[in-house]
């Protein structure tokens, strides 16, 4: 980190200086639209009064929230100059000058309609080249800058194994070192490589909230502490260590009976004592609520505060209810104003870090204005690289007017099925589905009782097509995949079968699906689910399915098309593993499109025609059945479906074990072959603590391509049960045709750590398997290295 013209000793002169009431002020936030009054000659016109940020916040504000609402259109001006005025008044009021920090989300991109958007992070895992993360989080922050904000609220770098749960989209997938990886560089992409941007990126959720008990959003996760602090807090560690992360966000789950809003075991003793942060945490919107309305371990707002800030959650997002309270806690003797002044003490160095407290002057580069050219370049090598090509029997690619195609199936001619939560289709979209509420368009929703939280679930019938004329105006140039695909061919036909929302009134017919594919040579079909805020998703915040398959009828369409005996290329749009084993059985290839935002059309066009080879691999398991949930490549010895001690127990009503599709899987139109460098004895190496494998990766095929080595590891002793692998290494590469190229795959021996049985981060002497490969399952060549002990330098894990 730069030199700073301040110190901490001048952050505890400033906060001796404040009074109880201006302290508390800096710890809690203030939601946007709390800022909008009705204005015109009807008075149903919302405007931005600024001055009420001075009269609802009379000493001093902490953060602004939800800052987008300043400015709904696609206008960076108006929004920059909105918050300018907000920061003025704040001011105004503050205690020494000192500004509001404002937030704005950012893991798909500047969440703005006037901001560049980049494909779900899902997607962006998918290829398995973090750099791409990284430059697609400069621009945003770039973007965060120039509007006059300080804090993204991003990366999600919750691990998932269960696709259950709505927010798969927003990780990085099932693997801690993958999500590891993408983790940091999206941090570093942030904040810049020496912290030099101003704006500081928001880890989360801290912890496990990626593992809730049955997919369920908020529910509580059922897992151990050697998981949680081996595996699951793994990203955010090394965010920490590799990207210096400034802020911690904490989840909404409970872990053993304790919520994470008021957890001091996860929040002080693992987080701080242990993996070394000294950063600002902040609530998950509401969080606090939770410990009052929903797990009932406060009485009171004022006992749910205390709690929290106790535990170590250091500010209230994103308004006041609870810590509100906290002036009376410490008057009434309940809560030790020491407690306040050491949440005070780290809000207050993340704002005189960006440049929010007068006087003191961070050491921050010059603001460059958002690349718009640089964000269209990523987001198209994104697109390009995260389509991942499932299966395929040699039917793709396609030759333009070689044969008749005819593209059937719901998403092929919508926009916004390309776009998740997080984004600003979804951020548009949520004061059309609140309008349509107050209203009282919605069936069967009672507009004078309705509870904000509740939208998220409301299904809206209906409203599907002013969600699409919305998306179109936001990318006016972005073409659907049908206008993509008609773009290489122009005599493609077009065919709109499929639903979402299956009719049980006018279902598929057999004969009419015959007729409408009658002249293909070959049928495209092109299906998926929704995901997003509001409205008819399937997938999103909030948004959990008990039975993640293809929504509607198209898992029918698909086989009805399959019964027709053509050729059929199935497309599928979706932010998670769904259950796709008939799909994949009834077609003769699957494209997987993960949420590729306004570049999808484009992306799944030119891997469908060949124009890009598809190089996509999957950053999660695609089980083959539901009762195989939750489902990851490095599962234990003993558990799981990979047994290479031996057989156990499996599913007796399963004729296959293992996934339908294996994490790091994606095929190529080409084929691809790795081994270690001849002699093997040599290629493998453990020498001051870094594993070293020199391979070569060969294009056996005639085409040129690009595919990812992956290197995974397995600890054959111990006395902690291990995984039957571990990813540890990765490298995306292009080849030539009929060529080879060499790679040197490094992995400190730390990234095979776990906590033993004395409570200490480790690895045992012993042997461990070394395994080169294209995915989890396609493995290519194996090795055996010695290590001797190794030991973490970090103290006793919190146990």
């Amino acid at each position: 980190m730069p030199a700073l013209s301040w110190s901490s000793d001048d952050i505890t002169k400033l906060l001796s200086r404040m009074s109880l009431e201006q302290k508390a002020a800096q710890l809690a936030g203030l939601s946007a639209p709390d800022l909008l009054v009705m204005d015109g000659a009807d008075m149903t016109t919302p405007v931005v009064d600024a001055s009420r940020a001075a009269s609802l916040r009379p000493h001093g504000l902490g953060h602004l929230s939800m800052a987008w609402f300043l400015s709904p259109d696609a206008d960076a001006d108006l929004l920059r100059s909105m918050i300018a005025e907000v920061q003025a008044a704040v001011r105004e009021v503050a205690p020494f000058g000192i500004g509001a920090m404002v937030h704005i989300e950012g893991v798909h991109g500047f969440l703005h309609a006037s901001g560049s958007q980049f494909p779900a992070a899902w997607a962006q895992a998918a290829t398995w080249e973090p750099e791409l993360a990284r430059r697609a989080a400069a621009v945003t922050s770039a973007h965060v800058r120039d509007a006059g904000m300080q804090l993204v609220l991003s990366p999600v770098m919750d691990l998932n194994r269960d696709p259950r749960w709505g927010r798969v989209q927003e990780t990085f997938g099932e693997d801690q070192e993958l999500a590891a990886q993408f983790s940091a560089a999206f941090v570093r992409g942030i904040q810049g490589a020496e912290q030099e941007t101003g704006v500081l990126a928001t880890g989360k959720h801290f912890l496990g909230y990626g593992a809730s008990d049955g997919g369920l959003n908020t529910a509580a996760t059922q897992l151990g502490r050697r998981a949680l602090i081996d595996e699951y807090a793994e990203p955010f560690r090394r965010a920490i260590t590799e990207a210096g992360l400034a802020v911690m966000m904490n989840s909404y789950n409970e872990i053993d009976g304790v919520p994470a809003s008021s957890n001091r075991w996860l929040l002080t003793e693992l987080l701080r004592d242990t993996m070394g942060f000294d950063g600002m945490v902040v609530s998950d919107y509401d969080s606090v609520n939770l410990q009052h309305t929903t797990y009932r371990t406060a009485s009171t707002p004022g006992e749910a505060a205390g709690q929290a800030l106790t535990a170590g959650l250091d500010a209230e997002l994103p308004g006041n209810t609870y810590y509100a309270h906290l002036v009376d806690e410490v008057t009434a003797g309940r809560l030790d104003e020491r407690v306040v002044d050491l949440a005070v003490a780290r809000v207050l160095a993340a704002k005189a870090r960006t440049g929010l407290i007068p006087g003191f002057t961070p050491r921050i580069a010059p603001a460059v204005a958002p690349d718009r050219a640089e964000a269209a370049q990523v987001r198209r090598s994104l697109a390009d690289r995260a389509v991942v090509l499932l299966d395929n029997d040699g039917t793709l690619p396609l030759t333009a007017g070689e044969r008749r195609i005819v593209v059937v199936g719901p998403a092929a001619d919508e926009l916004r099925i390309h776009f998740g939560a997080y984004t600003s289709v979804s951020s548009g979209e949520m004061p059309m589905g609140i309008m349509a509420v107050l209203e009282g368009r919605v069936p069967g929703v009672d507009p004078t009782s309705f509870v904000f939280t509740d939208i998220f679930q409301t299904r809206m019938p209906g409203i599907e097509p002013a969600f699409e004329d919305a998306a179109r105006r936001i990318h006016p140039d972005a073409p659907t995949v049908l206008d993509a695909l008609r773009a290489h061919d122009s005599k493609i036909a077009y065919a709109p079968l499929g639903r979402f929302e299956a009719d049980p009134e006018d279902r598929l017919d057999r004969a009419a699906v015959e007729t409408a594919v009658r002249d293909a040579d070959v049928i495209v079909a092109v299906v998926g689910e929704r995901t997003g805020w509001v409205g008819n998703n399937t997938a999103g915040e909030g948004q959990s399915t008990a039975y993640p398959r293809l929504p509607g009828d198209q898992e029918e369409l698909v086989a009805l098309l399959a019964a027709t005996g053509k050729p059929l290329v199935t497309v599928v749009v979706s932010g998670r593993p769904l259950l796709l084993e008939p799909v994949a059985h009834a077609s003769d290839a699957v494209l997987l499109a993960p949420l590729l935002g306004e570049e999808a059309g484009p992306a799944v066009a030119d891997a469908v025609f060949g124009s890009v080879n598809p190089s996509g691999k999957l950053p999660s398991t695609f089980p083959r059945h539901l009762g195989q949930l939750p489902l990851h490549h490095a599962h234990h010895h003993g558990s799981g479906y990979a047994h290479p001690t031996g057989t156990r127990h499996g599913y007796g009503d399963l004729a296959e074990q293992g996934p339908l599709y294996p994490f790091g899987h994606g095929l190529s139109y080409t084929s691809f072959d790795v081994e270690f460098d001849d002699p093997a004895a040599a290629a493998v190496e453990l020498a001051d603590g870094v594993l070293r494998v020199h391979l070569t990766v060969t294009n056996t095929g005639a085409a040129a391509g690009e595919t990812v080595v992956q290197l995974y590891a397995r600890d054959e002793a111990a006395h902690v049960v291990r995984p039957v692998r571990q990813l540890i290494q990765f490298q995306r590469v292009a080849v030539p045709a009929a060529s080879s190229q060499p790679v040197v795959l490094e992995a400190p021996i730390e990234r095979l750590h776990y906590t033993g049985l004395d409570g200490h981060r480790g690895i045992e002497a012993g042997e461990i398997t070394l395994m080169a490969g294209l995915s989890s399952h396609d493995i290519c060549c194996t090795a055996t290295v010695t290590t001797p002990e190794h030991r973490d330098a970090i103290t006793r894990q919190p146990f």
